[in-house]
Order: structure tokens, then C-alpha cells, then sequence
């Protein structure tokens, strides 16, 4: 399977769509900034990869509907989610590190995707990998891990759309755990529940509810997942559960707060090696760096308290992960190829580059906000220092390494065309009607020498060797097959590194795209940044339901409809109800004026608030949701 990594470069000449078999011009470098068209087509990668009933707005016009029926012999409904490579397997644990990845990126940097117009299409794409964990998750202790094996599936070169092979679904449950891929799937909806909150707290909330319950599901029933799903092994083999354990607990303790969750990444940090593991590289096998680097935040925040010199520990392990990295940890460094790629292992090596350099950035944001420098045993460096390094991954996977090669797919004027990759290998269904069988797959399209017939845009290759040499070939799926754990990554990298260009809209080759009406998140592609606002309210009788029921534009605006529950959850009838909306920019209906600025009251028509009782406010602006908060109450 492959992964992915990321480079900036911008293109001389516009580019262009190549024919078929037709040999690319190499690829011209100037100083344009393209970071957003190379996330833009990442985005459109994850759109190729949909398992289930596609929307009728998807930008991939040779991908349609498939996987309709998984799970149905089995009594569940599995239709959806992502997959995994060129093949059409739904791995779970893979699957939900890039979910994990996206999110992360859609949190850390939000006002860069938003300004490059793509946050709803991130939203997008990482809903339709939560939607199919929450379907996935039938009952607390129950998580279905997987759909299809991939040996039967790798029999088969066929579409999507055409599929023969078995569609099997494997569960984890209390007799038979997987703590890998429960807990990765709560890190998943924990951080997704993070990048929903400014925009749909319902929908966060529930996501965060499915996360708790599988984090308990995961550490009470220890395992790992394959030996439960042995069919996955061959193809996903896990190393062990507990950085997945600290993993899920680090993302559930940023997402609610709650002590209990740093009390634990704390109390396991010696026994489940989190303090011990000084790690090179980050993948969705290790997360340990990615534990270290979150937890090593809330130390800079001064929030570590009475756990400070454990945080300290991982703080620790985190600047080892980064010196590695940037060759200043004397001698114990990450390798890289001749033309300056990391490289881990031979076996889609850019996935690596693609994780660390998120790491790094992000790593190099939390030092700046904390003005630190980070301590290596070679030399102090400063911030800076990390991203221009995630920077120089970036750019040699979008063009700028001895091969003159972008291994973003679509991206610039050379770029691999044989890419392994079975719907991108075959004619579509709107082209060749008839379905392609399994053994006709591989001796008419597998084995054909000519270039892929469709470009899947945005997809992050296998890459070069150790030597940086590169053999674009169908059957060399070690180098051209792309994965999404591999290419997720890439979203946040791509819209940190527009930084360096400047203006945040340059590069952008297509209109933005609003995610369906149907799932409540329509037009999120227009939204600005998010106001820092929190949306709690503890220790108050009432409880907030918010929710988008439309959007329309006006001007070149996007403005939406926010509706709000509003309901007395005590034992006792409110009768006099104060609340404080912030951030609310136009009008609002259903609530009382008072004289104070901001400040509302229960409605005229509505005296007292009974037990269990609710009514409704709306209000209309452009933008993220109001925070709504209690004030008093009697």
C-alpha cells in the first residue's frame, strides 16, 4: 500500500490534462505559490476513494455508486466510508488515521483552509469517514473493523462499481478486542468532533459521544485488532495497542477537557512507553510522536499542573522526534535519500515524509505561540527551522527532486500516469457500460501499457527509492500506489505551508464545492474563520441543541440559518431565564429583549420553562454559530 507526503511548487505554465499515454513535459518551477491547488486535488483524492451512494455534486465524474450492500448479509448497514488504496478493501485502522489526520489539520489550521475556500470540502471528507465509523459502531463494545479481505479482492482487477469479490464484514467485540483500531477510531471522532464544533455542535457532540464509548471499549477489552480480523494482517500488521491507547486519551482530552483522560496519558506514560519510545518516524502504525507533540501542547499552555514533569517527559521525546528529523540529534537521524526525501522504509516511503512534515509544523507552531526554541543536542533552532524543513518535503513531492517528478497525481506537468490503482485503470461505467471481470480487468487494463485512462487527481504515489530513482509502472505497486492514511496528512500541510505565499486564495483551480444538503453542513466551503468562543455551559439547567437548516448566497455571501433548542434538563420550572449571545452578527427571533447589550430573555408568549420543556430561537448570519450562554436563571 502507499503513502503520501507533500511539496510546494508553483508552475511556469498553467497545467494541463495529459492524453492518454501521452509523456508530460517536465515540470517548469517558478515562484508562483500552488499549495492550494495541491490541496484542493488532495481533497478531490479522498472524493475518488468513497465506498457507497455518491452525491450527485462529486467532482470525480468517472467514480459512481458501489459497495451499496455492504454488510447487509450480516444485518448491518456498512455502506460508505473510504477505500483504502488501489484496491477496495475498507480497512479500519488506516481508515481512521486519516480521518484523524484531516481533522487535525482542519483544527490546527482552520483560518488557512478556510481563506483557501476549501473548508467544507475538508469537512466534507472527513464526514464521510465519520458517518461510516458511527454506523460501524452498533453497540458500545462492538466496532465492525473492516469490509472485503484483501486477498480475494486482490484476485480481482475490477471497478468499484463492478465488484464480485466477497464484501464480508469483520467486528470487534468484547470476546474478541482490537484496541488499535477502537481507540484510533475515538482519536478519529474526538479530533473530528473538534473540527465540527464551530460549525455544527450537534454533530460534534455526537461524534464525541461514540468517541468516549469506544475509548472504553478499547482499554477495557485489550487486544490486538488482528488476531481478531486475522485476514488484515497480511496487509495491516499492528505493532501493539497502547500508542493508540495514549493517542485516543490525548485527542479525548483535548476535545472535552476532562482530567481523567490527562491523569491517564500520565499514569500509562511509562508503562505503555509513551515517555520511553523515542521514535523516527510517525505513521498509522506508530502514533507515538503524535502523542508527544499534542500532550508537549498542553505543557507550552502552562495547563499541565500536578502532571507537569510527565508532560515534560513527553515534551522530551517530541524534540527527539523533530532533532531526528532535521539532522541535529547527533547522529541519530532520520535517513534521507540523495535528493533530501526522509526516508523510512521502501515500501511507500512518502507516507512517512508526509506525517513527519505535519508533525513538524504543527510542532513548529505550538514552540513559536509558546516563543520557544527547540533544543537538540546539535544546536538551539528555532521554529522556523521545522517548517522550512516540512517545507523542503513538500516540495520535492510536488516537483522539486532529481526527477523533475510531482508524486501528487494531476499536480504540475509531470507526474506518474501509471498508477496502481484499479477504477483509475479502467475505462468508467459512463464509457465501457459493461461490467469488467475479474480476470478480463487484468489482461485488458492491468497489463496494458499505455497510461491510466482517468487521472485520480490528489493522489500522494508509493514515491523513489532510497536512491531517489522512480519506475512509473502498473505492477510496481510498492512506488505507485496511493493510500488515504498516506495522502491524509497532506490537507494540513498544504494550508500551513500557503503561509508562504502570501495571499491565501492564490492557486486555486476550481470553484469551491458545498457539501450535500442533506447532511446539515451545506455552503461550509464559504465559511470565515471561527471566533474563539467556547460552547460550554456547565452546571446550568439548560442545554443548547444548535443546528444548520439552510444556507443561501447574497452578494458573493454565504449566510445560514441557525436554529436552537433550548431545554430545561433539571427537575424544576425556570422563570426567569437570561442568556448571553456572542458573536451573533444579524437578526435572531424567538427570544426576549432586555436593555442590556447582548443579553435576552425568555420569550413574551412563554412565562415559565417546565421541566423538560424546550423552545426554539433562530437567528440568520454569515458564518460560525453564535455562542449562547447562561447568564441566570431562577
Amino acid at each position: 500500500m502507499a503513502k503520501l507526503g507533500s511539496s510546494s511548487h508553483a508552475i511556469l505554465a498553467i497545467f494541463l490534462v495529459g492524453l492518454l499515454g501521452m509523456e508530460a513535459a517536465v515540470l517548469m518551477v517558478s515562484s508562483t505559490c500552488d499549495y492550494g491547488i495541491a490541496l484542493d486535488k488532495t481533497l478531490q483524492f479522498f472524493e475518488a476513494q468513497r465506498s457507497g451512494k455518491l452525491p450527485p455534486n462529486r467532482r470525480v465524474n468517472w467514480r459512481f455508486d458501489s459497495g451499496l450492500k455492504d454488510g447487509f448479509l450480516q444485518g448491518v448497514n456498512l455502506v460508505g466510508g473510504y477505500y483504502d488504496a488501489g484496491d477496495h478493501v475498507k480497512f479500519g485502522l488506516p481508515m481512521a488515521f486519516a480521518v484523524t489526520m484531516m481533522s487535525w489539520g482542519a483544527i490546527e489550521f482552520r483560518t488557512q483552509i478556510t481563506n483557501l475556500n476549501e473548508m467544507g470540502n475538508t469537512l466534507a471528507a472527513i464526514k464521510w469517514g465519520t458517518d461510516y465509523f458511527m454506523k460501524a459502531h452498533t453497540q458500545p463494545n462492538v466496532l465492525w473493523g473492516q469490509v472485503g479481505d484483501g486477498v480475494s479482492d486482490h484476485y480481482c482487477w475490477e471497478r468499484a462499481e463492478d465488484m464480485t469479490t466477497p464484501r464480508t464484514g469483520y467486528r470487534l467485540d468484547s470476546e474478541h478486542p482490537g484496541s488499535d483500531l477502537a481507540a484510533e477510531t475515538a482519536a478519529a471522532l474526538a479530533a473530528a468532533s473538534l473540527a465540527f464544533k464551530p460549525y455544527n455542535s450537534s454533530y460534534s457532540n455526537l461524534l464525541l459521544i461514540h468517541a468516549k464509548q469506544l475509548f472504553t471499549f478499547a482499554d477495557s477489552f485489550r487486544g490486538i485488532y488482528h488476531d481478531s480480523i486475522p485476514c488484515a494482517k497480511q496487509f495491516y500488521t499492528s505493532s501493539g495497542y497502547f500508542d493508540e491507547l495514549l493517542w485516543a486519551a490525548a485527542w479525548l482530552y483535548r476535545a472535552t477537557d476532562n482530567e481523567y483522560y490527562l491523569k491517564y496519558v500520565v499514569n500509562n506514560a511509562v508503562s505503555m512507553g509513551g515517555t520511553g519510545w523515542a521514535v523516527k518516524e510517525f505513521s498509522w502504525d506508530n502514533k507515538y510522536a503524535g502523542v508527544q507533540i499534542l500532550l508537549s501542547k498542553v505543557l507550552f499552555e502552562g495547563r499541565g499542573g500536578a502532571y507537569t514533569a510527565t508532560l515534560k517527559q513527553y515534551q522530551a521525546k517530541a524534540d527527539f522526534f523533530a532533532c531526528a528529523n532535521i539532522q541535529k540529534n547527533d547522529g541519530y537521524n532520520v535517513q534521507l535519500t540523495p535528493g533530501g526525501l526522509i526516508y523510512v522504509r521502501e515500501w511507500n516511503n512518502l507516507q512517512y515524509a508526509a506525517s513527519a512534515s505535519f508533525l513538524l509544523a504543527v510542532y513548529s507552531d505550538y514552540l513559536s505561540a509558546a516563543h520557544l526554541q527547540l533544543h537538540c543536542p546539535e544546536a538551539q533552532v528555532q521554529p522556523q527551522a521545522l517548517l522550512d524543513f516540512a517545507k523542503s518535503q513538500a516540495d520535492y513531492i510536488l516537483g522539486k527532486n532529481p526527477r523533475s517528478l510531482s508524486y501528487v497525481v494531476g499536480f504540475g506537468q509531470n507526474y506518474p500516469t501509471h498508477i496502481h490503482h484499479r477504477g483509475a485503470s479502467i475505462a468508467p461505467v459512463s464509457v465501457l457500460k459493461a461490467a469488467v471481470g475479474c480476470v478480463e480487468g487484468f489482461e485488458t487494463w492491468y497489463r496494458n501499457a499505455r497510461g491510466n485512462p482517468n487521472i485520480i487527481h490528489g493522489a500522494l504515489v508509493g514515491g523513489p527509492n532510497v536512491y531517489d530513482g522512480f519506475n512509473d509502472d502498473r505492477s510496481n505497486y510498492e512506488q505507485t500506489e496511493p493510500t488515504i492514511s498516506g495522502t491524509a496528512p497532506l490537507v494540513g500541510l498544504f494550508a500551513r505551508l500557503q503561509s508562504f505565499c502570501g495571499n491565501g486564495n492564490l492557486g486555486r483551480s476550481l470553484p469551491p464545492r458545498t457539501i450535500s444538503p442533506n447532511n446539515n453542513t451545506r455552503g461550509l466551503a464559504h465559511l470565515p474563520a471561527r471566533p474563539n468562543f467556547s460552547n460550554k455551559t456547565p452546571d446550568v439547567p439548560v442545554s443548547f441543541l444548535h443546528l444548520v437548516t439552510s444556507s443561501w448566497t447574497s452578494g458573493g455571501k454565504t449566510f445560514f440559518r441557525h436554529k436552537v433548542v433550548i431545554k430545561n434538563v433539571s427537575p424544576k420550572p425556570i422563570t426567569d431565564l437570561k442568556l448571553r449571545v456572542d458573536g451573533l452578527t444579524g437578526p435572531i427571533w424567538g427570544l426576549g429583549l432586555t436593555e442590556q447589550q447582548n443579553t435576552y430573555q425568555l420569550p413574551p408568549w412563554l412565562k415559565v420553562l417546565k421541566p423538560g420543556g424546550d423552545f426554539t430561537c433562530v437567528y440568520v448570519q454569515g458564518g460560525v454559530q453564535a455562542k449562547i450562554t447562561v447568564l441566570s436563571y431562577q
